[in-house]
């Protein structure tokens, strides 16, 4: 089950996303904040009954702190089983140097729609309250098991992990 609201993510999706008998997918044209729909829809799709794995890849960062993302999440896990997963990166505050804060400020301010909020590692500890981390814990995306073999040329600014429901 994917989940987006952009139209030209929807477009996509209606190209990509095709079910066979090994397994179904499905779009949900909805805002992540609409967790209410989002569950239902899923339910439709996604047996509840037996753990799910809920992937947040880089979104928690489109939403505000006014918007309690860690709400979001919290009633997004309550909804699962336990041995279901949640796996997340998060933009990071604390990773970036100082010409990039700069620079994402300043895209940050001219953007009208959405604009991102940019999470420390403790702040992005928190979305895993409660589940218990795969080793490594929350490191950077690169650090995350990484494949042997040269490493990347560059350092992400974006954290990442896996917990799981007790």
């Amino acid at each position: 089950m994917y989940v987006d609201y952009d139209p030209v993510v929807l477009a996509h999706a209606r190209a990509l996303l095709t079910s066979s008998e090994e397994g179904a997918t499905d779009y949900i044209d909805a805002d992540l904040r609409d967790t209410g729909t989002i569950l239902t829809r899923a339910a439709e799709l996604i047996d509840f009954t037996r753990p799910v794995a809920v992937t947040l890849i880089a979104v928690l960062h489109a939403i505000p702190d006014s918007d309690d993302p860690y709400a979001i999440v919290a009633r997004l896990m309550d909804a699962v089983p336990p041995g279901s997963c949640l796996a997340l990166t998060h933009s990071a505050s604390d990773l970036l140097r100082a010409e990039q804060k700069e620079s994402l400020e300043d895209v940050n301010s001219r953007l009208i729609q959405q604009r991102f909020t940019y999470r420390g590692r403790e702040q992005v500890a928190r979305f895993f309250d409660g589940l218990d981390l795969a080793a490594p814990g929350l490191v950077r995306v690169e650090e995350w098991r990484p494949d042997p073999g040269p490493a990347s040329p560059g350092k992400s600014h974006l954290w990442c992990a896996v917990g799981s429901k007790r």
